[in-house]
């Protein structure tokens, strides 16, 4: 009995040591001061303790925001939306904007585009370019995987490079790699050679490189038809994870998870859903119901219905010219280059710009996108009219000194033997088209009538431009990164399949242009592209209008978006392995 009360007093010990209060011996100073003071002090008091401990909250905000830097953390995911199905999710077939986008995440090249419109190392740690300009040699990175695990080799690179090569297999790549030979000079090293100088050519090394393992028993003529088009294995940023399909058995979006292994780091965002939808219409309302998260491809009317929602417009240069392109072969007028002159002085352009565009692009008086090249020429170097009124009386001196008179009765312009009048053709797309519109009713205005033709995209390249059946031509160059302006400026350019829809034929402008295409250094080549630019703008060839924004809609919390040049939508994914939607704060030291 004694043990037990002996436990017992023991365990009630213990039960009381555990309940037993603590106090600091100076909380029980403050207690007793606080106790002291009157009700209205109390108050005051402890207003005063609440301001001084918000103080040293802020304090320290402020102090961990200056010591400490926001740093990406992996995590989010990305809806992104686009315009048609994907059919051919391969560097060597893709032809819609669907399936170059789905190629640029998927795949990897040897190098790939930056922000800068630089080019950097990508599947490849590294090359060397031979002092003559005809051997680029590329050594891969030992890290580089394909999504499935397998190794990246030498011989990837030759199986597909080959392979875009082969007319049977009608790659659109095929014209890249016309002239160059690929050698396999050891597992991680590969070498191309050129049959002469080409400045632009490390431009084609951005191409995605297929697996050879999957696609070597896959012969030309079954390569449009395998499942891995739309089922793809690259070694991109992001990896197919998942496809959804609507009960007709088409697809409705694409689940993409990063890639663990892929050479520059893998990506921050966990997740990429590319949503598919029929038309524009429809992708918009995809937006405005929040089951996307972001967009591009888009008109720059359709941008502006966008205003009230939430997100950021990102707006960046598009290398892509638009202009009307005079055919001095299909009528005689425009031979005489008074009458070119006053076509071009007579259009606004900024109007143009404003109205077609809603704003979002830039006026251009070159071939040359601007920002393209050093010391460039823009508008702004020029006096120019700027009110209808002096437009139309600057081309109404500009023909009369020319010998043309204005005839009263039929309101139009004349030389005694013909009339002033053209046909203008161009695509049906609402842009071109508005444009081509707005601009013959300028023309219109100074008694200039034009008839505008409109053509259906197919019918207008096979019918029109190709065969070079029309008497004017509105129409757009995609001049790209690396500046080649040969195809469609130089005489030897001006039958198809030559992109010389101007006809425009210059020897020193030849001699410029194909200088320019052997050009490695920058400088150099920005200073013939000055000369031609000069000769162009003097022989005016055509009325060069603007160039429009590349336009992307995105999401307020994605972080790391960083979009300086576009050749083609796609490159807007250049450095998505870079985007972030989630952070931490780091310490400086720590970094």
């Amino acid at each position: 009995m004694e043990t037990d009360t002996t436990q017992e007093s023991a365990g009630t010990r213990m039960r009381e040591a555990a309940h037993k209060t603590y106090t600091l011996p100076k909380m029980r100073l403050l207690e007793r001061a606080v106790a002291t003071l009157s009700p209205f002090e109390r108050i005051l008091f402890w207003l005063l303790a609440a301001a001084f401990m918000l103080s040293a909250f802020i304090v320290f905000v402020a102090l961990n925001e200056h010591v400490t830097t926001p740093t990406p953390v992996r995590g989010g995911t990305l809806h992104e939306g686009v315009i048609g199905a994907p059919r051919f999710i391969n560097p060597l077939l893709a032809l819609s904007d669907t399936d170059r986008d789905l190629t640029a995440l998927i795949y990897a090249g040897l190098t790939r585009p930056s922000a800068d419109g630089t080019l950097i190392p990508d599947l490849a740690e590294r090359y060397s370019i031979s002092e003559d300009g005809t051997e680029y040699t590329f050594v891969l990175r030992d890290s580089a995987r394909f999504h499935d695990g397998v190794a990246v080799t030498a011989d990837d690179i030759v199986f597909t490079v080959t392979a875009a090569q082969d007319s049977n297999l009608r790659s659109p790549r095929r014209a890249d790699w016309d002239g160059v030979s690929v050698e396999r000079v050891n597992d991680r090293t590969v070498r191309f050679t050129l049959e002469r100088p080409y400045a632009p050519f490390l431009e084609n090394t951005t191409m995605g490189i297929l697996p050879r393992h999957i696609w070597t028993n896959v012969s030309a003529q079954e390569f449009a038809f395998s499942n891995f088009n739309t089922q793809p294995i690259g070694a991109g940023p992001f990896a197919l994870d998942a496809i959804a399909y609507n009960s007709s058995g088409i697809p409705t979006h694409y689940t993409l998870r990063s890639f663990s292994q892929y050479t520059l780091g893998r990506p921050y965002l966990t997740t990429l859903v590319v949503h598919f939808y029929p038309n524009e219409e429809l992708l918009l309302d995809g937006f405005v119901a929040k089951d996307i998260d972001s967009l591009s491809a888009i008109s720059s009317a359709a941008v502006r219905t966008l205003d009230n929602t939430e997100g950021t417009l990102i707006r960046a240069t598009f290398p892509r010219i638009f202009g009307v392109f005079f055919n001095q072969n299909k009528n005689h007028i425009f031979t005489d280059a008074a009458v070119r002159e006053a076509l071009i002085v007579l259009i606004d352009k900024q109007r143009i710009v404003d109205e077609v565009l809603s704003g979002y692009g830039s006026v251009i008086d070159s071939p040359i996108p601007p920002g393209m090249v050093e010391g460039q020429y823009t508008l702004a170097d020029a006096s120019i009219a700027t009110t209808t009124p002096e437009r139309e009386e600057r081309a109404r001196t500009i023909l009369e000194d020319a010998g043309w008179e204005f005839d009263e009765t039929l309101q139009q312009w004349t030389d005694g033997e013909q009339l002033l009048t053209f046909s203008l053709a161009t695509a049906n797309t609402p842009e071109l088209k508005a444009a081509a519109q707005l601009a013959a009713a300028m023309w219109g205005e100074a008694g200039i009538p034009v008839r505008v033709n409109i053509f259906e995209t197919g019918e207008l390249n096979q019918s029109v431009i190709r065969p070079r059946d029309y008497e004017a031509l509105l129409f757009g160059e995609v001049v790209g990164r690396g500046l080649d302006l040969f195809a469609f400026w130089h005489s030897s350019q001006r039958d198809d399949p030559g992109l010389n829809i101007a006809l425009y034929t210059n020897t020193t402008a030849d001699d410029v242009l194909t200088e320019a295409r052997r050009e490695a250094d920058r400088k150099e080549r920005d200073a013939l592209y000055r000369a031609f630019e000069e000769e162009v703008r003097a022989d005016m060839p055509a009325v060069f209008l603007y160039s429009p924004d590349f336009l992307y809609r995105i999401p307020q919390d994605l972080q790391g978006v960083d979009i300086g040049l576009v050749t083609t939508p796609d490159e807007r994914f250049a450095d998505v392995h870079t985007w972030h939607t989630h952070t931490k704060r780091v310490w400086h030291f720590f970094k």
